[in-house]
Parts: C-alpha cells; sequence; structure tokens
C-alpha cells in the first residue's frame, strides 16, 4: 500500500502550508543573526553569497526534505524508515533530539524578546541596559518567561495542523511582515542612516574572496531555513499529491531571505545612525539586548515605540519558528508510540521546559548548546538529508518532487536531484569540518570555565 494513503492530518490549504513552512524559517535567525552576519562579512558580499548558498544548497535541501515527509506520510523517523530503509530510523530519532536541544536554548530567547517588548509597553526601555540584560537573561526571570512562552508554543501544536499551527501562520506570518516593513519604512528617516545602507548594499569585493565569509553564508542557509532538525520533513508529510512542492520550496525560500534581507534594511540604518557599529561587532547578544535597547531609550518616545514594535516582531518570529521545532517532536511521539496529540504535545513540551531551565540560568550553557545543536548537529543533519534524497533513494524522490509540479518544475527537478547528489555534500562536509573544530574549541572553553 502505498505511504500516501495513510490516514493523517493534513493541511487545508496551499497558502496555509506555504505560510507555516516560512514561518518555521523566519524567526530570531532572519530577524537578527542574518544582520550580523551580513555586518561581519561585508555587507552586501555576505548578503550576495547568501542568495548563492540558497540557490545552491538551501532549496536542494529543502526539496529534499519535503520529498522524503510527503513520500514517508510521517514524522523523521517514519518517513526516513520508509522511504531508507529500517536502518535509517535512528537518524529520525536523532531529528527529534536536536528539535529538544535547540527549542530548550531557544525559548529562552525567545522569552527574552517577550519581556522585552512587555517592558517596552509598561515602562519602556532601561537607562543602563547591560545591567539589565543581566536581570533579564538569567534566574528566576529568565525561567518564567522561558515556561510562558512554551505554554503558548505547545498550546498550537495541541490544537492541530488546520486548527492550530496553519490558523496561527495565517495570522502571525501577515502581522509579521507588516510590521517589519513598516519598521524598515521608519528607518529611511533616521538621519545619519545612509552609512548603513551603503554597507549593506555596497559590497565589499574582497569579502567575496574570503572562505570563512563563504562557509558563514552556506551556514546562515542552514540555520535560517530550519534545514536538518526535520521541520520541513514533518510540514511535507501533511501534503496531499496535489501540491507543487518545488514552486513552494522557492516561495519558502525567498520570503525568508525577504524577511532576512527587509530586517536588515531596519537593523543597518539604526546601527549607523546611532554609531552602534562597535557594539554590533562584539556579538550578537550584547547588540541586540544590550546596545539597541539602550539606544531606544535614548531616542526618547518614538525609540520606545519602534523597539515595542521591533520586538513584538522578534517574539513573533521566534513563537513560528518554535511551533515548528516543537511539531517535529511531537509528530514523532505520535507516530512512534501511538500517544494522542495532546498527550504528546504536553509530554514533549514539558522535557523541553525543564531542560531549558539550564540555558535559562547559564549564558555560557546556551552558548554551548547552540554551537552543538544549532550548528554542528544541523549540519549533520543537512548532509543526512542529501545523501538520503540523492543516493540513497534518488528515483523515488525525484519521482515524488515531479507528483504535483508543473511543467517548468518538473523539468526542473533532475537538475536540482544531481546538485543534491553532487554540489551539497561536498560544500556542507567542509562547513561541517569547521564546524567540528569550532565546537571542539567551545566545548573545551566551557569546561575549562
Amino acid at each position: 500500500m502505498a505511504a500516501a494513503s495513510v490516514s493523517r492530518e493534513a493541511f487545508g490549504s496551499r497558502a496555509g502550508f506555504i505560510l507555516a513552512a516560512a514561518g518555521s524559517a523566519v524567526g530570531l535567525g532572519n530577524m537578527w543573526r542574518f544582520s550580523y552576519q551580513a555586518s561581519e562579512g561585508g555587507g552586501a558580499a555576505f548578503v550576495l553569497l547568501y542568495v548563492v548558498m540558497t540557490l545552491v544548497l538551501g532549496i536542494p535541501i529543502m526539496l529534499g526534505e519535503f520529498g522524503i515527509g510527503r513520500r514517508g506520510q510521517r514524522s523523521p523517523v517514519g518517513s526516513l524508515r520508509r522511504v531508507a530503509g529500517p536502518a535509517w530510523a535512528v537518524v529520525g530519532y536523532g531529528f527529534a533530539v536536536v528539535g529538544v536541544l535547540i527549542l530548550s536554548y531557544y525559548s529562552v530567547i525567545a522569552g527574552w524578546t517577550v519581556r522585552y517588548a512587555i517592558e517596552a509597553i509598561i515602562h519602556g526601555f532601561p537607562e543602563d541596559a547591560g545591567t539589565h540584560f543581566g536581570k533579564v537573561a538569567s534566574g528566576s526571570g529568565a525561567i518564567a518567561f522561558h515556561v510562558g512562552f512554551m505554554t503558548v508554543t505547545v498550546l498550537v501544536v495541541m490544537a492541530g495542523i488546520k486548527g492550530g499551527i496553519e490558523r496561527a501562520s495565517l495570522i502571525l506570518m501577515p502581522a509579521l511582515f507588516f510590521i517589519v516593513v513598516g519598521l524598515a519604512a521608519w528607518a529611511t528617516t533616521l538621519e545619519g542612516g545612509g552609512a548603513g545602507y551603503e554597507v549593506y548594499l555596497k559590497p565589499d569585493l574582497d569579502e567575496l574572496m574570503n572562505p570563512a565569509v563563504w562557509r558563514a553564508a552556506a551556514a546562515q542557509a542552514f540555520f535560517s531555513l530550519s534545514l536538518g532538525m526535520g521541520a520541513m520533513l514533518t510540514f511535507a508529510s501533511y501534503l496531499g499529491d496535489e501540491f507543487d512542492m518545488p514552486e513552494s520550496a522557492t516561495i519558502v525560500a525567498f520570503t525568508d531571505f525577504g524577511v532576512a534581507f527587509v530586517s536588515g534594511l531596519v537593523v543597518f540604518p539604526v546601527v549607523f545612525s546611532l554609531g552602534l557599529q562597535g557594539a554590533v561587532g562584539e556579538s550578537t547578544v550584547g547588540a541586540l539586548f544590550i546596545a539597541l535597547p539602550g539606544a531606544f531609550d535614548a531616542m526618547g518616545m518614538v525609540g520606545h515605540f519602534v523597539g515595542l514594535f521591533f520586538f513584538i516582531a522578534l517574539a513573533v518570529g521566534a513563537l513560528t519558528s518554535a511551533i515548528a521545532v516543537l511539531e517535529v517532536i511531537t509528530a514523532s511521539v505520535i507516530d512512534e508510540f501511538g500517544v494522542s496529540r495532546r498527550n504528546a504535545a504536553l509530554g514533549t513540551a514539558a522535557v523541553v521546559t525543564i531542560i531549558g531551565i539550564l540555558p535559562a540560568t547559564s549564558l555560557d550553557a546556551l552558548g554551548l548548546m547552540d554551537k552543538i545543536a544549532g550548528e554542528l548537529l544541523l549540519l549533520g543533519g543537512v548532509l543526512t538529508i542529501a545523501i538520503v534524497a540523492a543516493w540513497v533513494a534518488r528515483s523515488t524522490i525525484q519521482d515524488e518532487l515531479i507528483k504535483g509540479a508543473s511543467p517548468f518544475w518538473a523539468k526542473q527537478v533532475p537538475r536540482i536531484v544531481l546538485m543534491l547528489r553532487y554540489v551539497v555534500p561536498p560544500i556542507v562536509a567542509i562547513v561541517l569540518i569547521f564546524s567540528v573544530r569550532e565546537t571542539i574549541a567551545a566545548v573545551g572553553k566551557f569546561i575549562g570555565g
């Protein structure tokens, strides 16, 4: 019997699926990490390389996940078992474990964004932003907002695909786009912001030859598109054969890039208008939660208003991504153990919440978890998807991607599979080697205190 005949929840519309998948991709990686990486990688040079990496690596990998998910009609565990064989099920369990680790610290950071947004409503931003962030980032307050954020996330997942995830995506994603575009329009009014636009939009050609910038662009593409953790695979398992997956993957990828790019049109003018270039170069966390809140406070009422919407946008993006990650874990428990959606969502969310207490009380632990799960293990997942989709089950996945595709995209599928087979693995392997070195160094630093 074909896998597609198995009874399963499904998205109610193409728009719902695309917005849910885009919501999985759009998160803190777009709203801030992209701008930070661009500032470190020569501005437009990094942006250009990111687009190249999205086309060459991101879309093929996403289609690999889509193909495996729709063919298997199960979570990563069951889909990999059905498509590639029983031995590959262990990799699916690995995706679930990575999801648990990523969500446990991602929820903590998301909790910070929610707290900053609430505080902006009540009393604005603090004058001593550094001291305030020290209070926000750890202790009982960080734990409380982490628990609160996970509560909202699990309520959406408990409501199911159509009634929860799709409905939330249809509301949250348009709201996010509206806020980001509005902030970008406001940023054009900033005195001195032109220097930021120049750095962001004018490529530094020397950086185009810098291997470190190429590697950073590739890693950002994987991280930003939520690849290598099974989110896209899981969402695709709720699709019917009529969905045009190549076209959908392209729309999702460029929606993700669009949010990231427009966010840069907010961040760069603000940074240069207020002279925060040095703060941005110090750390992502420092710039986002210390330098910018301090700058918003210095701008008076306008800054409080703009800062409020900035952190609301961050919180919305974080929520859409968190929903997708929790769905990966929940779906795995439902499919493998026959647990109801309600119990599976509550149980997995409880585990994530408990583990999240560690990064909620230690920034060092949070950074190490991000290095291991958010970079190293994600890259391992990406490489696995490429191997399964283009080597182990190439003909099966190619046929699956052609199914439902328009004539134009059906012609592109064999070329995409070839890229997934011969181009993606060596590039990912190179990036993975560097990530292993960096992770070993990070672990050593953490152990050494």
